[in-house]
């Protein structure tokens, strides 16, 4: 069956005290969004990608696309007021029954292709892939004024892409409570599926902070030098 990748893009750039959303901030001399649809191009020509953004975003992306003579094909998707909205519009717009998609932050730009492609492997096995990763800093849940140690050997941090039989995760976005989960896993565990746990990447960082845009830097640096 056909592979999707749907990267969705929304962000507004507040908490990196930026002037454009976060997605276009310039990253290794190149937006940041670019990078994301590069890797899932490298992933494999087959995988069919799009690429869900605000309205009032899409023509400067269309902009940005002709200044660094973009030229990946992808499908532009008009997204919603929320992420649950957003990826829903752009399972709509996938024009088939069946096949696999990968749900994947566009600020996720340093996921590769093997992440990717174990993802797709282990969805097609099992019917979803969900990576993550350990946390190596102590943890505490804090609740009120009461506060209690967590086991970080128990903890795992969720990244993307999360994929899923597209059938299934169409499913579960009929739920008249689509938009409560913050992300596709728990909405399609609270389906009644299972999830499948893959081993996900520490370099494969959600950018958040203007910190965040320096250690992508420095991966990007070194994997420019190590030729990957």
């Amino acid at each position: 069956m056909t592979r999707y990748a749907l990267i969705v893009a929304g962000g507004s750039g507040q908490r990196m005290g930026a002037q454009q959303p976060k997605q276009f901030l310039l990253l290794a001399g190149k937006p940041m969004l670019i990078h994301t649809i590069e890797a899932f191009s490298k992933a494999g020509k087959s995988i069919n990608i799009f690429l869900v953004l605000p309205e009032n975003q899409i023509q400067h992306w269309e902009s940005l696309c002709r200044e660094y003579d973009f030229r990946i094909p992808h499908s532009i998707v008009t997204g919603g007021e929320s992420r649950g909205n957003s990826v829903k519009n752009g399972l709509d717009s996938i024009n088939a029954k069946d096949g696999w998609v990968a749900v994947h932050d566009g600020v996720r730009p340093l996921v590769d292709k093997n992440l990717i492609n174990r993802a797709f492997a282990e969805a097609e096995m099992k019917g979803n892939a969900i990576p993550c990763v350990k946390v190596n800093d102590s943890l505490r849940l804090i609740s009120g004024s009461a506060n209690v140690p967590l086991d970080r050997e128990k903890v795992r941090a969720v990244q993307t892409p999360q994929c899923f039989r597209l059938d299934l995760l169409r499913q579960a976005y009929q739920r008249p409570d689509f938009d409560a989960y913050t992300d596709d896993a728990q909405l399609y565990e609270a389906q009644g599926f299972d999830l499948a746990f893959i081993d996900g990447n520490n370099e494969n960082i959600k950018i958040t902070t203007p910190a965040d845009l320096l250690v992508a830097e420095s991966i990007l640096k070194s994997r420019f030098i190590n030729n990957e």
